[in-house]
């Protein structure tokens, strides 16, 4: 373990450091961590940041306090989701929380939720492109959408049936009922449920399972082809997209390492850098 480092003073997400993890961190626990948009560009600069540190390995997004996150902050009252204007050529304004998500699908390094309580709305679908989810036994999830007049966003029309499935991703989303974590447990939402002051803990582990004696660049280059291919029309896709990487990685050290390092019975040092591919691997 290693001491923590902030990117801001004050800000509305922290980023800790825990050895090669780095712990991102809502940090507006007097309102529930409630999304602005001071949390939306800082948990992008946080993930940017991350991206670009060879020295992380995993990256935990959690909340401070007893909530996750409870969604948008609400503050504005009705006024709350009111539009920006189209752009000059008639594109609609981009949803924020949809800019969050991406980017977190766009991750070099892998992402675990630390869900360490309630969380609705965005606070909930922002979690959908992490690769495992821990739930504390004290959350509960809100895809509460059509309660407030509106439709789901952050992509979770599109991750979330990938997720749990079109049948639960319906009930959810068009009932708009709070989910109790047992449910979420059940139908595939979250991994696991442990005890509130557990959940940081058991995420930390995961992210030490999932990286300790791997590659970094084939770690991010396997999470970049899982994710895609789920979209892909079918298993040629895979087979294409998997058989470029292939070639690439056999003409790397990174390979050559791997071999030496078990036919001679010692720890691997992985030379390539994650911060040395390309922005869309």
């Amino acid at each position: 373990m290693t001491g923590v480092a902030q990117v801001t003073e004050s800000g509305v997400v922290i980023v800790e450091r825990v050895g090669a993890v780095a712990v991102v961190r809502l940090n507006r626990p007097e309102r529930l961590n409630a999304f602005t948009e001071d949390i939306r560009a800082q948990l992008i600069a946080a993930f940017d940041t991350c991206d670009a540190d060879d020295d992380v390995r995993a990256v935990v997004l959690t909340g401070t306090g007893r909530a996750f996150c409870a969604g948008a902050d609400l503050a504005s009252g009705g006024d709350t989701f009111l539009p920006e204007d189209k752009g000059a050529d008639g594109s609609f304004p981009a949803d924020a929380g949809g800019q969050v998500a991406l980017r977190i699908y766009r991750s070099k390094k892998p992402v675990i939720a630390a869900i360490n309580g309630p969380a609705a709305g965005v606070g909930v679908t922002m979690t959908l492109p992490a690769d495992v989810r821990i739930a504390s036994d004290t959350a509960k999830f809100g895809f509460v959408f059509t309660r407030r007049g509106l439709v789901p966003e952050a992509c979770s029309t599109w991750f979330l049936p990938r997720v749990v499935g079109i049948s639960t991703a319906a009930e959810w989303t068009l009932g708009g009922r709070m989910v109790p974590v047992g449910e979420a447990l059940d139908r595939g939402l979250v991994r696991e449920v442990v005890p509130a002051d557990q959940v940081l803990a058991r995420a930390l582990e995961i992210a030490e399972e999932m990286t300790a004696g791997t590659a970094p660049v084939s770690v991010a280059l396997t999470r970049s082809l899982l994710w895609r291919a789920l979209g892909a029309s079918g298993p040629e896709e895979a087979h294409h997209a998997e058989s470029e990487v292939l070639y690439r990685r056999g003409l790397s050290a990174d390979v050559q390492e791997g071999v030496e390092s078990f036919l001679a019975k010692r720890p691997s040092r992985f030379p390539d850098r994650v911060s040395d591919i390309e922005a869309d691997v």
